[in-house]
């Protein structure tokens, strides 16, 4: 394996330390101050500069991420809120959305709020605030490679309702830039239920610079508002005061293997620590489009947010109600489970 510029096998490293996880590892946290007070955590390091918290208290979604000490992900100005304090209706979402690298949407709204038969519904869901229980945090070595894992199991349910089941791993290995996401939703109830999913994922600064370039699969971009300018879609720039968020569709996808879309977000001048200089930094989001066939885009570089959103999902983000509307509202039937495989590569 490859590790700190050396090529060395099992015992080679394990020669050079007291403990593996002066290098490499998993440990789980408590936050204990203000609004994040009870949030759990796991931290992760792969010994190859990419270190990550999962959100054991968030549906596992992932936190703050860096690589080389330096951040490529988006937190916003709730930080990692104890989702204790979620206000579901209408838009009280945004009081207490972390950010983070990966914010969950679903598992049966996504998108604006609305009413859908009778039901109000807010924006993005409840997953993201829902905590994950039968919670693993291990690593561990299988033959020459170590393996980080964060696995657990998040119920999104409800008396006379939805019986959804998501059962997410996180997996990481020693001396990769890698995080590998895989989920399986299942419905364990015995009614047809709306299913709706998206993958939050959000890149800040410095990662996004007015420098930096994104590569999308998309033969076509339709803005969600008619009236949205296309040109820039694919650029950053600096902050702006007031800056309207811009939502683009990407349709048509084109697959950069058998079964997988991907994402590219290129800065040439990514900097590592303070003063110390800079590289060329690739991040690729590759994910499977057999369930994800539709990727959105949030672009908001406005002062005070800057924040880069790339979406895989199943819908747009007009809400369950459009969504029935337009005819594309996906159900999942009773004992009918789905994978979706996701992928984070840093180069």
């Amino acid at each position: 394996m490859q590790i700190f510029g050396q090529n060395l096998s099992r015992r080679e490293l394990e020669a050079r330390l007291g403990s593996i996880e002066n290098v490499i590892g998993v440990r789980r946290i408590e936050l204990q101050e203000g609004q994040q007070a009870g949030v759990e955590m796991a931290h992760v390091r792969t010994g190859a500069g990419l270190s990550y918290y999962v959100n054991l208290s968030r549906a596992l979604d992932i936190g703050l991420t860096e690589f080389c000490g330096t951040p490529i992900s988006w937190q916003s100005v709730n930080g990692e809120t104890h989702p204790s304090y979620f206000e579901p209706e209408g838009t009280g979402w945004l009081r207490s959305a972390a950010g983070g690298l990966l914010m969950s949407c679903g598992l049966t709204q996504v998108g604006a709020p609305c009413e859908d038969q009778g039901e109000k519904l807010g924006i993005h869901g409840r997953i993201h605030h829902l905590p994950a229980s039968q919670i693993a945090a291990e690593a561990h070595w299988r033959g020459e490679k170590y393996q980080m894992r964060v696995s657990g199991v998040i119920n999104e349910n409800r008396i006379f309702g939805e019986n959804i089941k998501l059962t997410r791993e996180i997996i990481s290995y020693l001396g990769e830039n890698r995080i590998i996401i895989q989920d399986r939703i299942e419905n364990v109830g015995f009614q047809s239920t709306p299913h709706m999913v998206l993958y939050h994922f959000n890149f800040g600064f410095p990662l996004m610079s007015e420098k930096t370039q994104i590569h999308f699969p998309s033969k076509r971009v339709v803005p969600r508002e008619p009236d949205l300018p296309i040109q820039g879609y694919d650029q950053y720039q600096v902050p702006e005061i007031d800056y309207p968020e811009r939502v683009y569709y990407h349709q048509d996808l084109e697959l950069c293997d058998e079964k997988h879309a991907c994402v590219e977000i290129d800065n040439p001048q990514f900097p590592v620590g303070i003063g110390k200089g800079s590289f060329p930094l690739k991040v690729r989001l590759r994910w499977e489009t057999s369930w994800l066939d539709r990727l959105i885009q949030w672009k908001m570089p406005g002062a005070g947010v800057y924040a880069l959103g790339v979406e895989p999902s199943n819908c747009f983000v007009g809400g369950r109600v459009a969504e029935r509307e337009r005819g594309s509202l996906q159900m999942i039937e009773p004992g009918e489970r789905r994978d979706y495989g996701l992928e984070i590569i840093i180069e």
